[in-house]
């Protein structure tokens, strides 16, 4: 019997998370799974897909502000301090829904969510054993060989801190010619091809090849939440972690 599986979603802002989480919900949704759909984020204007469970409903980053007297900066701090006192109202919805799948759009601000230690409080307690992360690289960042290379680090040090299993994608690869996806994947697949893109070559060379060498280093999954595609990559990924034998300890350190 399948188990119910918590999938975050987790990048820099704009990075697509919350499309995505819509895109993903969707797709599982045509294959009759049931999905239960949270919002983290008490700064969204907008979210495009049914949130099941929305913080807002709780407090809104305007509410904070005024409440705290603090900017946005400090209101996202405090919002994130406040997730901890939402917990058992968040376990109790899922254990009620019972859904296959639970999808996490995490907040905008990726440091908020992946640094706080709310956030390491709340996967602890939605169970680690059933969690897994997809992190989003943003494709206009990603274009760069340094934009690329500092995003494979916050990936990396994103599973350090939340030490869950992660399954990496080029979001919104529709907005990408071929020849620049074509690249981006080997620089996610191919160390040296990547390396020779970097001029000041042995600060990251060496960093590189520690990921390499941790099993760190791991090829990417093309998405368009807009045309649809890359969702049964993501599912597929999802279901080798949990149920085809991947040796979780060599994903995770």
């Amino acid at each position: 019997m399948m188990k119910q599986i918590i999938v975050y979603f987790v990048g820099i802002a704009g990075s697509g998370k919350s499309y995505l989480t819509k895109a993903f919900g969707d797709w599982l949704d045509s294959m009759k799974a049931g999905v239960m759909r949270i919002n983290l984020d008490p700064g969204a204007d907008y979210v495009p897909y049914p949130a099941d469970i929305d913080v807002r409903e709780w407090f809104t980053l305007e509410d904070i502000m005024h409440k705290y007297n603090v900017g946005p900066n400090g209101a996202q701090i405090i919002s994130s301090d406040l997730l901890v006192t939402l917990i058992d109202d968040i376990k109790y919805e899922i254990d009620l829904s019972q859904p296959d799948f639970v999808l996490i759009d995490t907040p905008g601000q990726m440091e908020i969510f992946t640094l706080r230690e709310s956030s390491k409080i709340l996967i602890e307690a939605l169970d680690m054993s059933r969690s897994v992360m997809v992190f989003l690289f943003d494709p206009v960042v990603s274009k760069t060989p340094f934009g690329f290379l500092s995003q494979l680090f916050m990936a990396n040090s994103a599973i350090f801190r939340l030490e869950i299993p992660q399954i990496t994608v080029l979001s919104k690869s529709d907005i990408l010619g071929d020849e620049e996806i074509e690249r981006i994947l080997r620089w996610s697949s191919d160390l040296d091809y990547l390396s020779s893109f970097i001029e000041r070559k042995t600060l990251s060379v060496e960093l590189l090849r520690t990921l390499r060498d941790s099993g760190l280093f791991r090829p990417l999954v093309t998405v368009s939440a807009l045309k649809g595609y890359g969702m049964e990559e993501i599912y597929d990924g999802i279901q080798e972690y949990f149920y085809g034998g991947e040796d979780l300890e060599r994903v995770l350190f």
